[in-house]
């Protein structure tokens, strides 16, 4: 045997120009995407809603010569409001441990990463809970909630007709048709390979090409502006010391949303659901997820905490502008 051996002439050290870290993208969360923010200055405030029904009725009468026209009025509905509530996390960097840490890891840019996924995964969950799920939405055909039966993933459903119907009954009952189509990741997958909806892009496909669909296609084939798809994932599993227990789940579920959405707050502009972000935490930067560093020199000179906090209210401001189809697939 040569001498030196391998291991004599080499001492194993972390790499330095690569690391394993499971960190959802942005891309993944639809907490951003579905409804405009609305930045505002009060953590609290109220909001006006002008009634619908005043809006719509036939009221323009014929006019004779030398008499007075027909007229009338609306309502104004102001005790709408909406509450901004602050979340927050932080990660205390140890002066001792991040002197003594490897390259390339980087303890304060690791904790800024970690605190701010902590929240926009919060953000993602509330938004599930307030927008994405059973009796909330009242645009229906029916007034309520839609489970598709058969359910879209079985072959003979009809996922563009399910579709159409609650287009023609939000836009019946609000004038405005809905232009956003939110599914979830299972959804999506069963969609893209629904016989009906290949069927309308197979001509499209290149020659030795199969014909598969994406969100582009699905929002022609749906006739909206948008087709959004979640996949962002929960860990469910409580943390138990010495363990690294993962259970994972789609936030979403297998469910989907039709509804009309703004594409930007305004005056008079109505929108089936806002997210209103309060401008007054962490000296104005909270019209997103704004993370700081605090020292903590009790603790060690040099230790410090990385927090970041974030301040919403998400409101349905517009419940019959949408239609939820819960357990759209088995």
């Amino acid at each position: 045997m040569a001498n030196p051996n391998l291991s004599q002439v080499h001492v194993d050290r972390p790499l330095t120009n690569m690391s394993v870290a499971y960190i959802q993208s942005e891309e993944a969360f639809v907490c951003g995407k579905v409804f405009p923010f609305v930045p505002v200055d009060k953590k609290s405030d109220k909001y006006f809603l002008y009634t619908k029904d005043d809006w719509f009725r036939d009221d323009a009468q014929l006019r004779a010569p030398a008499t007075e026209s027909a007229g009338g009025g609306y309502d104004i509905d102001n005790t709408p409001s909406y509450t901004c509530e602050v979340y927050a996390y932080h990660k205390d960097v140890d002066e001792q441990i991040d002197a003594n840490a490897d390259i390339p890891i980087n303890m304060e840019r690791d904790a800024t990463r970690f605190v701010t996924r902590k929240l926009l995964l919060r953000q993602e969950i509330q938004f599930v809970s307030d927008f994405f799920t059973t009796s909330k939405w009242t645009g229906s055909s029916t007034g309520g909630d839609i489970t598709p039966s058969p359910t879209w993933d079985d072959p003979t459903s009809t996922p563009i007709e399910d579709v159409q119907v609650q287009q023609a009954a939000i836009l019946t009952n609000t004038g405005f048709e809905p232009n956003t189509l939110l599914l979830g990741f299972q959804v999506y997958q069963k969609l893209i390979r629904h016989p009906d909806v290949i069927d309308l892009i197979k001509y499209g496909a290149s020659p030795g090409s199969p014909a598969i669909a994406n969100e582009a296609a699905l929002a022609k084939i749906f006739s909206v502006k948008r087709v959004i798809v979640s996949k962002s994932v929960k860990n469910t599993a409580a943390k138990t010391p010495g363990s690294t227990t993962f259970t994972g789940a789609l936030t979403a579920g297998k469910n989907a949303l039709l509804a009309y959405v703004a594409d930007a707050p305004g005056i008079m502009e109505p929108s089936s659901g806002y997210t209103f972000m309060w401008k007054g935490i962490s000296r104005g930067l909270g019209t997103t997820i704004a993370a700081y560093r605090i020292p903590m020199p009790w603790l060690g000179l040099e230790t410090v905490r990385v927090e970041a906090e974030i301040a919403f209210a998400n409101k349905l401001v517009g419940a019959d502008l949408g239609a939820f189809f819960s357990n759209a697939v088995a």
